[in-house]
């Protein structure tokens, strides 16, 4: 996962252990001047349980976490679905939603039951991505970007992860798991929110 670069470009380290989002991060970094590390490469290295406070705080503890780990600039996202006919819910909760140990097919399973009888108008929602930078000076920045969508009534696609085969974008008439990662990484709330990280990162390098 990690990019091949000079030895003389600061390293950057993706603070997460999912793989698929680890991919989702370094893809959408694009030619940075920076080599992408996963955190799973630094031996010992270990993530703080997600709190209930905020995408914010969740992103920032992870950050921190991170650059104390690898010594070098980090970057951090905690990223939820929000469903209006749940009152935003699963929102910050949503990788433990449904409860712990769940795949991503049961946790969207555990969705949909939720959701069973809502009318098409009600299951409006919306991804959110909350993106932290830290670095090991001291410095911390936090942006945000979020995409709208519906909530289908069973899973379309088999691409993507997480809540990506409920999730349907009107724009394109497709779940984000029906998209083609390409295509996703252009529109997607974790792509928005990076691409304001990105101009972040290219400050803290000018």
């Amino acid at each position: 996962m990690a990019r091949r670069a000079s030895r003389s470009r600061p390293r950057l380290v993706l603070a997460s252990l999912n793989p698929g989002k680890a991919r989702e991060l370094a893809s959408l970094l694009g030619d940075l001047p920076f080599e992408v590390v996963s955190l799973s490469t630094i031996p010992g290295a270990a993530l703080p349980p997600e709190g209930d406070e905020s995408y914010r705080a969740n992103a920032i503890a992870k950050a921190r976490a991170a650059v104390r780990a690898a010594g070098a600039i980090a970057m951090a996202d905690d990223s939820g679905l929000e469903v209006d006919a749940l009152g935003g819910r699963p929102g910050v909760h949503s990788a433990r939603y449904g409860g712990p140990g769940l795949s991503d097919a049961e946790r969207c399973a555990a969705l949909l039951a939720q959701l069973k009888g809502a009318a098409p108008e009600r299951r409006t929602a919306r991804f959110r991505c909350v993106v932290a930078l830290v670095a090991p000076d001291g410095r911390e920045e936090v942006v945000e970007g979020a995409v709208e969508g519906v909530i289908t009534d069973a899973p379309r696609g088999t691409g993507g992860f997480g809540y990506d085969p409920l999730f349907y974008y009107p724009p394109l008439g497709r779940t984000f798991a029906e998209l083609d990662p390409s295509v996703k990484n252009g529109i997607s709330h974790r792509a928005r929110a990076v691409a304001a990280a990105r101009e972040v990162l290219k400050r803290w390098v000018s």
